[in-house]
């Protein structure tokens, strides 16, 4: 079934290509349906395939040429669609839970293959809107998404905390408490090379290159589990512990372009980071603001005063007599830019900091 959806995707591709090409005519996603719904009555590949969810794939293509053409207009880089080979196409996605695919206790069945035996993590709350099924390392993921209602958010009085994000540790509050850099990514690189020059070795398309390829996904998977665990894990902390949070607004698309810090940068994974605590914090009625995160390692947080240092230097001295680590003495701006943008309304905040506008400017 998957395969049969990388096909669609790309055939679906080339006619859009072809196309272009041929009379510079750009086709819909209405078009493709209506060819689809017609191919699929002597297509017996296609005809296997749920209505709804081949609708899914065709979209997904759709939405792809819409931000290709945003990005065009933009000037960014355009970056067109590519086609899908085997293995960058992961995932089925069923619009409509009933309609192809149904979730029941442990039992997931799925139309054309019958009932699977799942493992559920926790009990599914609130109604089923859509499932996805993604295959991911060696495994098969069920992934369901559904509508909770209205929610009561209960207030709080906690207090307000500003972080700072980095490389030397994760993350620095302006409480000069550290969260520890994990570095995932870099205690796995003798196994990723490892399971890279075994996968080099072999010959393409052979039975023993697909094996290779495939503990290679797993160990990539293993590394990506763990980040997301550790973010989950560490946002939940903080949301716990404050009402109000200010974090950095990092664009962390030209920071990459570092090539010293581009591995670290990309291990840290800081923007996956920002959208679980994000919707942590919706959830658990704690305010996020994100702030410019210009000078902050160099204004003194006691005084204000422009104090230039390199980026090795991790100690801030300022002339006022305030001594702090350099994290620290950011993540203290940052709290008090958040605070700047906004006053939240029921948080107990007693904040001794401040910034000249002029240097917020």
């Amino acid at each position: 079934m998957l395969e049969t959806h990388r096909r669609l995707y790309n055939e679906c591709l080339a006619q859009r290509k072809t196309a272009y090409d041929t009379s510079k005519k750009s086709l819909k996603y209405t078009e493709q349906s209506a060819w689809y719904k017609n191919e699929r009555i002597t297509n017996q590949w296609y005809a296997k395939l749920n209505f709804s969810s081949a609708q899914a794939t065709m979209r997904r293509l759709d939405k792809s040429f819409q931000n290709f053409f945003r990005r065009l207009k933009t000037g960014e880089k355009p970056g067109y669609p590519r086609f899908k080979a085997r293995g960058r196409f992961e995932s089925i996605e069923f619009p409509k839970h009933g309609d192809g695919i149904r979730l029941n206790n442990n039992r997931l069945r799925v139309q054309h293959i019958g009932n699977l035996k799942v493992k559920l993590h926790r009990p599914v709350q609130g109604t089923i809107k859509t499932i996805s099924l993604k295959y991911e390392g060696d495994k098969w993921y069920c992934i369901v998404s559904c509508d909770l209602g209205d929610i009561q958010v209960p207030k709080n009085n906690k207090p307000a905390i500003g972080i700072d994000l980095g490389l030397e540790h994760f993350l620095t509050t302006s409480d000069e408490e550290h969260e520890p850099n994990p570095r995932f990514l870099k205690h796995e690189l003798p196994e990723l090379h490892r399971a890279s020059r075994a996968v080099s070795r072999k010959k393409k398309g052979g039975k023993n290159r697909r094996k290779a390829v495939k503990k290679l996904r797993k160990t990539h998977a293993r590394v990506r589990n763990l980040r997301r665990d550790f973010h989950h894990k560490t946002a939940l902390k903080l949301v716990n512990r404050y009402g109000f949070i200010a974090v950095e607004s990092l664009t962390v698309r030209g920071m990459v372009k570092n090539r010293r810090l581009s591995r670290s940068i990309s291990d840290a994974g800081w923007t996956g980071f920002k959208n679980i605590l994000k919707h942590k914090a919706e959830k658990a009625g704690v305010e996020i603001v994100e702030v410019d995160p210009s000078w902050t390692s160099q204004i003194c947080s006691g005084c204000g005063q422009l104090v230039q240092k390199e980026l090795s230097e991790r100690w801030h001295e300022c002339s006022c007599g305030c001594s702090l680590q350099r994290d620290v003495n950011a993540a203290r701006n940052i709290l008090t830019r958040g605070l700047v943008r906004t006053e939240p309304a029921g948080l107990n905040v007693s904040v001794s900091l401040h910034v000249p506008r002029s240097r917020l400017l």
